[in-house]
């Protein structure tokens, strides 16, 4: 299959062009809509329709309408419905990663994987919907009883990037349901068709109409934001993007008094210590920094090894990028495929220019790629990184991986605690003070040690600083979309009665 031609489905009916409103794929009243691009391409792969406030508001009128009959399912119906999408997933794994591949670009076997990764959070929330457990409570004045439940927040509004198109969305809609919420997502503009799959199978889950809406938008997204996160209606916004984004939402959310999780940039250290093995070391920072070309938001971004194995750890660790191959997702063997856009890639080529500048050395890639197409930049290593370098500072979101030399522990903590964000950090060490010691000196919401991956969907998953707050995934996720009543019994303290 060409990385240029629409996905050969087995069933054809999971490609959607319309928004999902109301159990229904609707249009937007105005009739516009905004071009898809596929970035292995170049070239329109399709349309969607470009939703306006007035579009988004009939979406949060038609969840807030569901809310109060699904409020009160119990948990264990809830948690067939999600069982029940967790396994239309499953079935549809193949369609699905065809998809991703298709408006996303990373690779099938990529996209497959971040499949069964979705899926699995419909799995876990199902198990997690029966046990809202409250409280009971020993009270201080005497005669009184306190206990407490769990209720849904109410209406949420989820708001995820492109980067994970199933994912992300899966990790956000799994609690919610969970919890008896109903929502309104905002599928992200460059890869709605996965979201839009993801909502066909929602109606064959059984999911009642108005439950789960997707709304849809390019030109307007900055208006159909601020409609989620200004409605009285919408009493939770959950969303995964970039910091500066999120402190926009933040400040617009402030009126309406929101609760809020998000899930914001990163710019996490690797690091590799004297002790470490040095081939699981390689390998960690490999799958850590190209899993989809660099393009998550706990990859990582700064290296940082050991001046007594730093000579042969850039070594090998290039060795290994020469085995890879860039191509169109489809195309067999292509273990790398394109950057999303092409502000992507000259972000990219900008920090390895800037670092070359600096005195960086390139030991392989650096360029872009035209042969294979506008969105294409080579897996790229670089030698003799410095402080400042503009990948110390910023996060790359590409396929680039800076090499930093460091002497002692204190000293790498110091510069890898020394940014505003705190996602994830990593080290490889067989020390097992060490092991603590640094573990609980990195200022990240999530640490990595002797792996380079960490997401599961069994593990809270979120940041510190200017990385956010809340947690996804685990039992801690669904916390983020209730709320605690406590509800004080008093005159309980009577004798018992009878003659």
């Amino acid at each position: 299959m060409s990385g240029h031609s629409v996905p050969q489905l087995n069933d054809k009916s999971l490609l959607k062009h319309d928004a999902f409103v109301n159990g229904e794929f609707v249009e937007a009243k105005s009739g516009k809509t905004f071009e898809v691009t596929g970035p292995a391409s170049g070239k329109v792969i399709g349309t969607m329709p470009e939703f306006d406030s007035g579009d988004v508001q009939n979406a949060i009128a038609a969840a807030s309408e569901a809310l109060a009959s699904f409020r009160k399912t119990t948990g264990r119906e809830r948690s067939r419905m999600l069982r029940k999408w967790y396994q239309l997933m499953t079935d549809n794994a193949e369609d699905l990663a065809k998809l991703i591949t298709w408006e996303n670009g990373k690779p099938l076997a990529d996209a497959k994987g971040e499949v069964a990764y979705a899926a699995s959070f419909f799995e876990w929330f199902s198990e997690e919907a029966p046990r809202m457990y409250g409280e009971t409570i020993p009270a201080s004045i005497a005669g009184n009883r306190v206990f407490t439940i769990k209720e849904p927040v109410g209406v949420c509004g989820l708001i995820t990037p492109w980067n994970f198109p199933a994912a992300m969305i899966t990790r956000k809609i799994g609690p919610a349901i969970a919890a008896g919420c109903t929502l309104v997502a905002k599928s992200p503009g460059e890869t709605p068709f996965t979201s839009l799959a993801l909502a066909e199978l929602a109606n064959r889950a059984g999911i009642p109409k108005g439950v789960v809406n997707f709304v849809t938008a390019m030109e307007n997204t900055v208006e159909v934001g601020e409609t989620l996160t200004t409605s009285s209606t919408i009493r939770k916004v959950s969303f995964t993007g970039s910091t500066g984004v999120g402190k926009l939402l933040m400040k617009q959310s402030a009126d309406t008094l929101k609760k809020l999780s998000f899930e914001l940039g990163g710019n996490a250290p690797f690091i590799v210590f004297d002790d470490s093995d040095l081939e699981s070391a390689v390998n960690g920072a490999i799958a850590s920094k190209f899993r989809s070309s660099g393009q998550t938001c706990v990859c990582a971004n700064r290296i940082y090894v050991q001046e007594g194995i730093y000579d042969e750890f850039a070594k090998n660790f290039t060795e290994k990028v020469k085995h890879f191959k860039v191509g169109a997702g489809y195309d067999e063997g292509v273990t790398h495929g394109p950057l999303i856009h092409d502000r992507a890639v000259s972000k990219v080529e900008a920090h390895v220019r800037d670092a070359e500048k600096r005195g960086g050395k390139v030991t392989i890639g650096g360029q872009k790629m035209p042969d294979l197409g506008d969105n294409f930049f080579q897996p790229t290593v670089i030698t003799g990184m410095t402080n400042e370098m503009q990948i110390a500072t910023e996060e790359t979101f590409g396929p680039v991986a800076g090499l930093f030399k460091f002497k002692s522990e204190k000293d790498v903590i110091e510069l890898a605690n020394a940014t505003e964000v705190g996602l994830a950090g990593y080290f490889f060490s067989k020390d097992l003070q060490r092991l603590y010691r640094v573990a609980e000196a990195l200022e990240v919401g999530m640490v990595g040690v002797n792996t380079g991956l960490i997401s599961d969907p069994a593990a809270p998953f979120g940041g510190v600083k200017f990385s956010g707050f809340g947690r996804e995934g685990s039992k801690y996720g669904i916390d983020e979309y209730q709320i605690t009543k406590t509800i004080t019994l008093g005159g309980m303290g009577q004798s018992l009665q009878g003659s």
